[in-house]
């Protein structure tokens, strides 16, 4: 997901009610000299990029035939159609991610370095010169940079800076058609408990194939046998893949305290949510399988009450009275994903 990154300067007095400003309002990560990155990192559970030491990331200045290291961030400025080459030849060569300068984006044409990264691992940063040129780099191509650096002018700036990434992108959901049900058995279960109170029509991303993953409803509804748990996706076995905030899968046995996952409401819009427990218990299961232009994608989830998939309304299904006909929300990917990651390869999944 798209983030902005706060940009200090010396003196201390003035960085750090910029840092305090901005944690309040979401921003943790930081852009700091050496002199200062220390003492940002002093204000609690924060990220600082530094281009020297006493920072949590290095950045550094791209040299030409070096080999890029790993967990570091290279800085190019771009000023030439040999510089757009720069970048795309860190990219090639596996560079976490690049922050590109420039003195006048207008004559820099970024959507080139955009349209060449977006299928590549490798993280896009691009410093602003103001809060508009931050919300045009972030929204250039309808893609935008991976994040976007800015030293505000103001403490004002840094609420709109907050807004930027708070009007989150829109996942693009689908209607498909329930077309089996049934129960397979017994296996092990997995309750992402968040740290954040998820709304009626929100929930996670889940199922057995990353091409094909179901909006599967939180516990937010008050049934007959237990009271709400608005924190709580009931979220399916343990082999299942719920799809990350930064664009990767994970499988639900891999989450812990601590991280985040991705939730979702029916009309796509996503924020974060940090996972304060999971649960992990054998539970009956039970199978859905749902079309969508002649492909079957599949999820499997504990046979409860509770348990609901989405509907096209944004009404929760309950997958005890689901049935064959019924439509339901999914997000749908043709491409692979290797280690979790999205690639550009056949992959056969049943």
């Amino acid at each position: 997901m798209k983030k902005v990154i706060l940009k200090l300067s010396p003196p201390w007095s003035s960085a750090k009610e910029y840092a305090t400003e901005a944690l309040t309002r979401g921003i943790n990560t930081f852009y700091a000299p050496p002199e200062i990155a220390e003492k940002v990192k002093s204000l609690g559970s924060v990220k600082v990029l530094s281009d020297g030491s006493g920072g949590d990331v290095t950045v550094k200045k791209f040299d030409e035939g070096a080999q890029p290291e790993e967990g570091v961030i290279y800085r190019v400025k771009v000023a030439r159609k040999e510089d757009e080459e720069k970048v795309y030849s860190l990219a090639k060569s596996g560079a976490s991610a690049v922050m590109v300068e420039a003195e006048d984006w207008k004559i820099i044409p970024l959507e080139n370095i955009i349209a060449d990264l977006h299928k590549m691992d490798t993280e896009l940063y691009a410093e602003a010169e103001s809060v508009e040129e931050a919300r045009t780099l972030l929204q250039t191509l309808e893609l935008g940079v991976d994040a976007v650096i800015y030293e505000p002018k103001s403490i004002n700036e840094v609420a709109e800076l907050a807004k930027l990434v708070q009007e989150k992108d829109l996942m693009p959901l689908t209607a498909a058609e329930v077309i089996n049900v049934k129960e397979v058995g017994m296996g092990d279960r997995v309750c992402v408990d968040t740290c954040s109170l998820l709304e009626v029509g929100e929930g996670m991303l889940v199922g057995s194939q990353a091409k094909g993953l179901f909006l599967v409803h939180s516990e937010t509804l008050e049934t007959e046998f237990t009271s709400p748990r608005p924190f709580r996706v009931n979220a399916g076995p343990v082999h299942s893949y719920t799809l990350s905030p930064d664009g990767k899968t994970k499988y639900l046995s891999e989450l812990k305290a601590g991280d985040t996952v991705l939730t979702v409401n029916y009309r796509g819009v996503m924020r974060e949510a940090v996972v304060g427990r999971v649960k992990i218990e054998r539970r009956p299961l039970i199978l859905v399988e749902a079309e969508k232009d002649g492909e079957v994608f599949k999820v499997i989830l504990q046979n409860a009450e509770t348990v609901a998939l989405v509907g096209e309304d944004g009404k929760a299904l309950s997958v005890s009275k689901i049935k064959k006909g019924d439509k339901v929300l999914l997000h749908l990917s043709h491409k692979g994903r290797h280690f979790g990651k999205s690639v550009e390869e056949t992959i056969i999944e049943k």
